[in-house]
């Protein structure tokens, strides 16, 4: 064997390139008290961030401002624990909603979009309006891409999308929601991607665009995926396992004015 010293490895602030507690260092047994002070605000932003109330107004208002008129419905989750404890009713919408936007459905539709509070209004709130700017734009280059109608939902799950996809009459529903939140992220927005909406659905039919904040996706880079995924989906007839992303690799479908790199 070699006497000859081992080199020293360079120490790297692992912290430079994630916002996830890693190298936090330690005292005795424990982390040291600013680490520690740190986890217990993040973790109050996250249990703040479930539990803020939804200004679907404020949203409506916002969508409103981009040219575009919203329709206010609700889950049958009839406050925010039973929204908590009871999934299912953030699936099923309250009878009065449901009437009111089958009123509205006058005819079958391309897309739909669903903007919902889901496990974050605060991301909703932060994010939603800015997200849907970005991404109108990039529907209507080329061949155009329709938008039916827009709906602001309380109390919603993701498949409470189903539901409205069918009333509505709509072959594609995305739905804009709150994820769950993290400790690194309290207000993280999804988007979930549904080709012939119906009721029962799994996730296995849906694509999903995640982890749209500010220190995760920007709005751009989400709504060229988006908008990737929807011209694709509608074209294939198809959402979830057997459509892959490949935005980044292959030219949009049907597009006749390229989008960004």
């Amino acid at each position: 064997m070699s006497d000859e010293p081992v080199p020293a490895r360079p120490t790297l602030d692992l912290r430079a390139f994630t916002p996830a507690r890693v190298a936090l260092g330690r005292s005795g047994a424990s982390l040291p008290t600013k680490p520690l002070l740190d986890f217990t605000l993040a973790h109050a932003r996250a249990r703040d961030a479930v539990h803020a109330v939804f200004d679907a107004q404020r949203l409506v208002a916002g969508i409103s401002a981009l040219g575009l008129a919203a329709t206010e419905v609700r889950s049958r989750a009839a406050d925010r624990s039973d929204y908590l404890r009871r999934p299912d009713l953030g699936r099923q919408l309250d009878a009065g909603s449901a009437a009111a936007l089958a009123d509205r459905a006058v005819a079958p539709c391309q897309l739909a979009i669903v903007i919902g509070d889901g496990l974050s209004a605060a991301a909703v709130h932060a994010h939603a309006v800015a997200l849907l700017n970005s991404l109108l734009g990039m529907l209507a280059q080329g061949d155009a891409v329709a938008i039916g109608h827009v709906v602001v939902a309380s109390g919603a799950r993701v498949a409470l999308g189903d539901e409205i996809g069918v009333i509505l009459g709509a072959r594609m529903v995305l739905m804009l929601i709150g994820e769950r939140p993290g400790l690194s992220a309290p207000d993280s927005l999804g988007a979930y991607l549904t080709f012939a909406p119906r009721p029962g659905l799994t996730d296995a039919g849906r694509n999903c665009v995640s982890n749209i904040h500010k220190a995760g996706l920007s709005y751009d880079e989400a709504a060229l995926k988006i908008a990737w995924l929807v011209r694709e989906g509608l074209a294939r007839e198809v959402t979830g396992v057997v459509l892959k992303d490949e935005s980044a690799d292959r030219a949009p479908r049907r597009i006749g004015t390229a989008l960004p790199e």
